[in-house]
């Protein structure tokens, strides 16, 4: 079970800090639906090859604050 919870509306915010950080990574990439943390998880590590603890903590980071556009 994953340690986060992030909601569709939650996620839009998220995403536009994930794609300033991380270039890269496109909307499709990026595709979430709400319950799906897991996933989410497993492949944000693969797309910016960092580990599980990075990962959650960059997405619970990016939930803080979320009207903050830095991550």
């Amino acid at each position: 079970m994953a340690e986060i919870s992030i909601s569709d509306k939650d996620w839009q915010r998220v995403k536009i800090k994930l794609q300033r950080k991380y270039n890269h990574l496109t909307d499709e990439q990026l595709l979430y639906s709400q319950g799906q943390e897991e996933s989410l998880i497993n492949k944000l590590m693969e797309l910016v090859k960092r580990d599980r603890t990075y990962v959650i903590f960059t997405l619970k980071k990016a939930l803080v604050d979320i009207d903050n556009n830095r991550l």
